[in-house]
Formats: C-alpha cells, structure tokens, sequence
C-alpha cells in the first residue's frame, strides 16, 4: 500500500465555471455561506498539528474553484512556508491565472495544474457552461509558462462525441512544450446520467490511438500520483492517463481530501468514513483529540479504498465534485 502523505484542502466550494462533468446545468447546488469555510487560521491549525505530525507532507489547493477566494495568496504563503511541507501545488481552470499568477509565485506555490478541455474554443464554452472564456483560460496557461511554473499540468476530461476527436491535438501540446497533459476518465459523481451509459473512453484506447500516431514510450520520471506517465518520442513533456473507471489504483493512493467546510474523506469514490473536523474544532476539542481521529482514518483507509470502491461507479452522492474538492 503507498504512504498516505497528500492532502487535496478545497479552499472554496463555488466556481466562476459549470462545467458538465463537475457542475451540471440544472443541479440543485447548495453553498453554505463563506463563514462555513474553514478559516485561513484554522487551515493553518489542522495542518501544523494534525496532518503534518501524521507524516503529511504534500498538498494540493483545490476547489471549486481556489483563486476565487480572497486569501488564496496568503493561505498559499502559509503552507508553503511551514516547516514539513515537501510539495504544493494548485488546480485551478485558469480563468483567473494571468491576473494571480505573480503572487502565488511571491507566495511560494511553484506548481500548477489547469484544466483545459479542448483547444476548440466552441467546444470549451459547451464544456464550461455556455461563455466564451477560451482565450482568457490560454492567457493564463501562457503567464504561468513564461513565470517558470513546472511542472505546468494541464487536465483533460475526455467525453465521448464531445472532445475525443481532440486527442491527437491536446497530446501534440507536449511535443514542443514541458508541458505534461493529463488524460482522466469522466466520473459520475453526483451527475451519473449526464452522459448515459457510457461517459467516458478508456485510457488504453486513448494511449493506443497516441501510440499509433506518434509512438508512445514510459516516461522517465513517472509522478507521485495516479497517473500512469508515457512520452511521444522525442518531445519535451509528457502524456499521462488516470484511469479511475476502467483501471483500479487503489493500491497507489496516497490521498485525503478536505472540504472547504471542514470534512475529511478518505475516497473519492465513495463517502464512507468521512470525518467533520470543523465542528469540533470551533467547540474547542483538543486538537491531539482531532490528530487521534484522522490516525484511525488512515488506519481505515484502505478497506474502504477496496471494498466501497463500486460504490462510486453508481453516482450515489449527496455533493457534486465541485462541493467535494476532487
């Protein structure tokens, strides 16, 4: 089993985008008011006395979307400064970047991940909830490039009869560039009949379809993550594929996953076992009390990895993937 060493801490649940794979049109969404968010302070407690004595030493900022909220430079600032923290990174779809890139630099993030799916800027604005934010999303991929963000990630949800015919052309990105694409199966979580029986195309016919056209070779240095990391001969980046729906990697995830509004979950794919540390945190429990029931969270993690897993394949969920922090 891997060392469970990352957290994923969405710092906001709302997003200025409703893609359809995350958000879809017509969902029943409910926020709780920002004063629901886990603090910039209390972020700072949970991390230096609960999750960083348990060994964490890797952290993503997700959200919704994280460059919409107003201390995302200063909760950056906090974790990548604090003493035990090997990794930080972003993920965010760009819109904001160009504009907040500077700072989050000054505050000491050095890796980003940015969703972009598609190069066809119709085909983005279908995707994204019906604006046109094509070029504004590239600016910002551009920015970060030019900053000297690496590794610059950039994500793909491939869905079938809407961006699949993109493939060769998202890969090509690579070839020129260090950029590292990043192929993921569609996940239906809390949209499970968005796109019909069958919302996603496999890795392996997306990598044979990359293969024959260019070749395809194991990359050199493969991630930390899910990811399993390939390299069209000759090019600068890399081409990766996680493959939640049709290859298990369960054995490999080293991840927990905090809510902005405070709730700890071992497993995307399920709900089993999750954890409110908001609440008792602001009643004032012992934050080694806290510590205790995260460890036991661990312990527990990997049956329910395994044994709730299908779980996830049925859409049963009470949150989006954007309220969830995926």
């Amino acid at each position: 089993m891997a060392t469970i060493n990352y957290l994923r801490i969405s710092v906001v649940d709302r997003c200025n985008f409703q893609c359809q794979y995350c958000m879809p049109a017509g969902a029943a969404m409910s926020y709780p008011p920002p004063a629901d968010w886990l603090t910039r302070e209390e972020l700072r407690q949970l991390l230096s006395q609960v999750f960083v004595p348990l060994g964490f030493s890797r952290f993503r900022l997700t959200g919704g979307e994280p460059l919409l909220r107003p201390d995302i430079g200063e909760i950056t600032a906090d974790i990548a400064q604090m003493p035990g923290t090997q990794d930080l990174a972003i993920s965010t779809n760009g819109f904001l970047l160009a504009a907040k890139a500077q700072a989050l630099w000054q505050a000491g993030l050095r890796r980003l991940n940015i969703s972009l799916d598609s190069l066809d800027p119709l085909v983005f604005q279908q995707l994204t909830g019906g604006r046109d934010r094509w070029q504004q999303v590239w600016q910002g991929i551009l920015v970060a490039h030019e900053m000297g963000f690496a590794p610059l990630k950039l994500n793909v949800v491939v869905i079938p009869g809407v961006n699949d015919q993109e493939v060769l052309d998202l890969a090509a990105l690579s070839r020129d560039r260090p950029w590292h694409i990043r192929f993921i199966e569609f996940m239906p979580i809390g949209n499970d009949q968005l796109f019909a029986e069958r919302g996603w195309i496999d890795s392996a016919q997306l990598r044979q379809q990359i293969r024959h056209h260019w070749g395809l070779e194991p990359a050199q240095v493969q991630g930390n993550g899910p990811a399993d990391v390939f390299q069209i001969p000759g090019a600068l980046g890399t081409v990766g594929f996680i493959s939640q729906m049709s290859e298990c990697f369960c054995d490999r995830c080293n991840r927990l996953r905090l809510s902005a509004d405070g709730w700890l979950r071992p497993c995307l794919l399920n709900q089993t076992g999750q954890i409110d540390l908001k609440t008792p945190l602001r009643q004032g429990v012992a934050l080694n009390w806290l510590r205790q029931q995260v460890a036991d969270l661990l312990q527990a993690k990997p049956a329910i990895n395994y044994t709730m897993r299908q779980s996830g394949a049925t859409g049963g969920y009470d949150r989006t993937m954007a309220q969830i922090g995926g």
